[in-house]
């Protein structure tokens, strides 16, 4: 999907000599790569916006401590 209320079908084209295994894997490929399996269990149940809000600034602060991290293992070299 891509923007808001805007969706897009992942489709891809089958040549009569391409195996349907490469095209399975090419398609897989697609899919993975536009993340529609991923915003679709995303948005598979409801979350609260307070669930939502709470998610982000803990993802939030495990990035800020992971760059602290890194900048102290800096100093000790």
């Amino acid at each position: 999907m891509t923007g808001k209320g805007v969706r897009t079908i992942a489709y891809i084209r089958v040549d009569e000599s391409e195996p349907l295994e490469k095209a399975l894997k090419r398609f897989k490929r697609m899919v993975e790569k536009e993340g529609i399996i991923r915003e679709w269990k995303k948005r598979e149940y409801f979350e609260k916006p307070s669930t939502i809000k709470n998610r982000k600034r803990k993802a939030l602060e495990r990035k800020q401590m992971k760059k602290l991290r890194k900048l102290q293992n800096m100093k000790n070299y």
